[in-house]
């Protein structure tokens, strides 16, 4: 283990990364990376968690898995692409005189999805199958929304198996560790330095969002697409104040004389339509009647029996009202009186 900061400095916690053979491992020819690993039990977590909700709704079992072959590669290549066009550029395409590496952008097992690109693409995914399906996105939206927020906290763990994106140096009783051969670590810092976990901060925020989610969910029924926006705001906020510390290369953006890392204002404008999305939903949609999981004329066709309790009689079985079996002995007509008779 790493030696703890100088002498004088209280450190009650100090996290340590793995090391680099617990990264990856080997199983024959298969290598197989721990922040693959991470990324895929988030994404069997958020399954899950988006089923069950999903027929809590009274979705059909099928779509949802139907749903999740187009959602969930199209979020991984949407993640994929926004990290390689917006985080780091340079890196991939060699711009501003670096070399290019241009064979290393399909290599998503080493690290490199952008949230904010996986929500963007996924969705579009989501809405794709769920047009197929003839189901409504808001309530796949609705249903999903917290299992994906559990899903970014598992992914957040292969952060810390890469030691990548952490956060500034610190001096608070705890920070974590990073290993000073590593390719990652800022140059010129003593090798006992201990940063901001940012990673296990973002992951904690995440678990409280689906805390939160669901208890509202609980009390007040969100639903027209309510949660999945108070999800997206939820988000922001945390992604805002996570990147106030991070230290990890990002273009600076200047919007109105203002110079903030692009992620951060992302980050703002997810709060910004999370906020008005949730504004629009609660004032206009959600005191409408719930419109259910199906899209109009899209709802599966209803039999007789199910609609109205009744069967239709089976016209085989009705019998001629002249029969003589149709008619029951106590249904015949009285004979007339004889003793009152004239």
């Amino acid at each position: 283990m790493m030696p703890l900061l100088s002498a004088g400095t209280n450190v009650l916690v100090s996290i340590p990364s793995p090391p680099p053979e617990f990264s990856k491992f080997s199983i024959g020819p298969l290598t197989i990376h721990a922040y693959a690993i991470c990324i895929m039990i988030g994404i069997v977590a958020a399954m899950w968690i988006a089923a069950r909700r999903w027929k809590a709704k009274g979705g059909p079992d099928e779509v949802i898995w139907d749903i999740c072959i187009w959602a969930i590669p199209f979020g991984i290549v949407g993640g994929r692409l926004y990290h390689v066009l917006i985080t780091d550029p340079e890196y991939y395409f060699g711009l501003g005189g670096q070399t290019a590496h241009l064979a290393e952008i399909p290599q998503i097992w080493a690290g490199g999805l952008g949230i904010m690109g996986a929500i963007s693409l996924g969705a579009l995914g989501a809405w794709i199958a769920c047009r197929r399906a003839g189901v409504r996105l808001s309530a796949f939206l609705d249903a999903a929304a917290p299992g994906v927020l559990l899903a970014q906290a598992f992914g957040r763990w292969g952060n810390w198996f890469n030691q990548e994106l952490f956060g500034a140096p610190t001096t608070l009783p705890w920070g974590l560790q990073i290993d000073p051969n590593s390719y990652n670590f800022p140059p010129g810092l003593p090798a006992d330095t201990l940063f901001q976990p940012t990673f296990l901060y973002e992951s904690m925020w995440n678990v409280a969002g689906v805390l939160l989610l669901l208890a509202l969910d609980r009390k007040f029924k969100l639903r027209r697409g309510a949660m999945f926006w108070a999800y997206i705001a939820w988000y922001g906020i945390g992604r805002t104040i996570m990147e106030t510390m991070r230290i990890d290369a990002a273009d600076t953006i200047y919007i109105l004389g203002i110079g903030l890392r692009v992620h951060m204002w992302l980050a703002i404008a997810m709060i910004i339509m999370g906020t008005i999305g949730m504004i629009i939903v609660l004032t206009r949609l959600r005191p409408l009647p719930d419109v259910g999981v199906y899209l109009k004329g899209r709802e599966p066709k209803v039999k007789s029996v199910e609609a109205t309790g009744t069967q239709d009689p089976d016209p085989q079985a009705v019998e001629s009202p002249a029969s003589p079996e149709a008619v029951k002995p106590t249904d015949a007509p009285k004979p007339p009186n004889q003793d009152n008779a004239s």
